[in-house]
């Protein structure tokens, strides 16, 4: 019968993510891999979902999303950033992040169009945009300074008359850039020449170190109306497996987002968008608090890979490090994913997988830090093995 999967997703087969924490388990190895942490949010947030399972709050709530958690990402947009949002119109609750940028992609891209997209990408991008039937176009982020960037000259060349969609993940997954209000601008330029919709992913907006400034780009002049935010509760409140993520943006493309969300999950669960809506109103200490305990996993994780001999990167952001394996005489960053746990018992992901241009990734492996800190000296220790 030969293959049944339509010929635009046959070039995706099970995700990296899912590859290699089955590795972990399999092997017994300390997961490095995929990010999530591994101590829970806040505790009364989690009495809040509890409270509202308990109390019956288990029905479809309001397709596009409870009114509280719409007023409370309304009211953090307006306070943290100044951007005013009307909860009723501008504000629209997704099951998760991934589901709000592909709602996003899929309502605003379509056969014969292009995406432009930096990379190395989330997968899901790559996914999403296929799904839609547009064609990605990629932008390279390379190693400057000690961290990752674009140059301008490239990002303009890769927008031609078919562009309809940037899509910009700030704090970035996997390179861990904070992208510069300069490096925003020259996006916004090119953006607003060519009359695109940028799709921001911000789902790590609150996890940036060294007094890094995350500015979304709607903040810039004229980008308010052109731009589609997304962030959610996953990373912010180390929630992921809750899948409560938002999308803020102008009314018209609202609704466009919801056209195609209400036809792949409909809702997302009640209890964990009440949950949420109190966490953004009440527990951003915690969120101060998490911020600077990952700041210093960050910098523990950096050391450590260090001194196993590798070349990190210090990012300015996220839940990763970037690690360059050629010190160490490897080269071949899958190769070596898939060997490490034999060789050092740990898991990391090789972040070729995340490039239309694999050989520019092919030296990297991502390194997750949202871990114990007694995990992370472990998975150190036993890095060291391979020096």
């Amino acid at each position: 019968m030969g293959n049944p999967l339509v010929p635009r997703m046959q070039g995706f087969g099970e995700t990296i993510f899912a590859e290699m924490s089955a590795l972990a388990v399999r092997t017994g190895s300390i997961n490095l891999g995929q990010g999530f942490p591994d101590t829970p949010g806040p505790a009364a947030m989690l009495e809040a979902a509890a409270a509202a399972v308990l109390g019956g709050d288990v029905q479809y709530p309001p397709g596009p999303g409870v009114p509280e958690l719409r007023e409370a990402v309304a009211a953090q947009r307006l306070q943290r950033y100044g951007l005013s949002y009307d909860p009723a119109t501008e504000v629209f609750v997704t099951v998760g992040a991934t589901e709000g940028i592909a709602a996003a992609v899929l309502a605003l891209a379509g056969p014969g169009d292009e995406v432009v997209v930096f990379e190395p990408y989330y997968d899901s991008y790559a996914a999403v945009i296929a799904l839609s039937g547009a064609a990605r176009r990629p932008v390279l982020l390379r190693p400057s300074g000690g961290r990752f960037t674009f140059d301008p000259d490239e990002l303009r060349a890769a927008v031609g008359p078919r562009t309809r969609v940037l899509l910009l993940n700030s704090p970035h997954n996997p390179a861990g850039t904070v992208f510069t209000r300069e490096e925003l601008e020259t996006i916004a330029d090119v953006v607003r020449e060519h009359d695109l919709v940028a799709v921001t992913d911000e789902v790590y907006e609150y996890l940036t170190f060294d007094d890094t400034e995350h500015i979304p780009l709607a903040t810039l002049d004229g980008m308010r109306e052109r731009t589609v935010s997304v962030s959610s509760a996953g990373k912010t409140f180390s929630v992921t497996g809750w899948k409560t993520g938002w999308v803020t943006a102008p009314a018209r493309y609202v609704r466009a987002v919801q056209t195609v969300k209400q036809f792949l999950t409909y809702a997302a669960a009640a209890p964990w968008q009440r949950a949420a809506a109190y966490a953004l109103t009440s527990e951003l200490a915690w969120v101060a608090e998490l911020r600077a305990s990952l700041q210093s996993k960050r910098d523990r994780l950096v050391s450590g890979l260090a001194a196993a001999g590798f070349t990190p990167y210090r990012p300015q952001g996220t839940y990763f490090v970037q690690a360059d394996i050629r010190p160490l005489g490897f080269t071949d960053g899958r190769e070596l994913a898939r060997a490490l746990p034999e060789k050092a018992g740990v898991v990391a992901i090789p972040t070729q997988v995340f490039y239309d241009h694999a050989e520019a990734g092919a030296h990297f492996l991502r390194f997750a830090f949202c871990k114990k800190d007694e995990v992370i000296d472990e998975a150190v220790e036993r890095l060291a093995r391979l020096g």
